[in-house]
């Protein structure tokens, strides 16, 4: 726990500029993130499924696993996290220790959804949603849990899809009087949609792009006009990966080498440099036993 990285993030998402949050699924990609000199950092929960697993984002990781990737991340990098903590694993008392938990493993914020179990990515379809007051209570459960009040709650709602847009707004208003500072209203389909949620939604309003997934991709000085607190890209590194791993393997395979690849990869430098190996060449100098006479 950090309570100085707490209080960054929340003035941050307070000063409703639109701050670009992209997604890490792992601690590399974190690295990433933080030396391409992003403000914060989104644990995305689907990134974790596809990297860790190999499996879609159907609610298949535990709590075990999203907090241990949590805290390799929070080892990693110095920039405030904010983590996907998908619908709290279980009911109200399994929020509780979800929360205390992940705020144990170095989270800044965490987002919590009313989907049911299993929950499914905000873009897929058959999406179920909970009664809007048991998400009430598991809000205030995560509430209650917090040791931090500058430790954000997110409330997101994937109802849009199941309930439509004024339904989903309604729920976010509970949401945000149950305690979440910050609401998320999943997949909006418009860009009128878009530029209706600040106005209607109380609270912090976050939004999510997803590259190929239901929702428009307005430009950030668009957003921040409109007075969002946050815009998640939550697999931007991981679908660059993807694609840059699929385009080196494809050519090595037809190939039979990598002559001639050198633009599709990392070198060998700048792979040691992403992972800090001169500070860890510097601690081996610094604990190095002295040469024997």
């Amino acid at each position: 726990m950090n309570p100085a990285l707490n209080l960054k993030l929340r003035k941050l998402l307070e000063a409703r500029k639109a701050m670009l949050l992209p997604g890490a699924a792992n601690a590399l990609s974190a690295r990433a993130i933080e030396d391409a000199e992003f403000d914060a950092i989104y644990i995305t929960g689907a990134g974790i499924a596809n990297t860790f697993l190999g499996m879609p984002d159907i609610g298949l990781t535990t709590l075990t696993e999203v907090a241990s990737h949590v805290a390799a991340i929070r080892d990693a990098v110095e920039l405030p996290l904010i983590v996907d903590g998908d619908t709290g694993f279980g009911n109200a008392l399994n929020m509780a220790r979800t929360i205390r938990v992940l705020e144990r493993s170095g989270a800044s914020a965490i987002q919590i959804e009313d989907q049911d179990f299993p929950k499914r990515c905000g873009h897929f379809s058959g999406k179920a949603v909970i009664d809007a007051d048991e998400m009430v209570q598991k809000i205030k459960a995560a509430v209650d849990a917090r040791t931090d009040p500058n430790f954000i709650i997110i409330a997101r709602t994937d109802s849009r899809a199941v309930e439509g847009f004024e339904a989903a707004v309604e729920r976010l208003s509970k949401y945000h009087e149950a305690g979440a500072e910050a609401t998320f209203l999943e997949a909006p389909v418009s860009l009128e949609e878009i530029r209706k949620i600040p106005k209607v939604v109380p609270g912090l309003p976050i939004l999510n792009i997803v590259f190929g997934g239901k929702t428009p991709m307005p430009e950030q000085e668009e957003l921040k006009t409109l007075g969002f607190s946050g815009v998640l890209y939550a697999n931007t590194a991981l679908q660059a990966a993807l694609a840059g791993m699929q385009l080196a393997l494809n050519y090595l395979r037809k190939q039979g080498s990598l002559k001639g690849a050198e633009k599709m990869l990392a070198g060998f430098a700048e792979r040691q440099k992403a992972v800090n190996k001169d500070v860890f060449d510097a601690l081996e100098a610094k604990y190095a036993l002295p040469a024997k006479k």
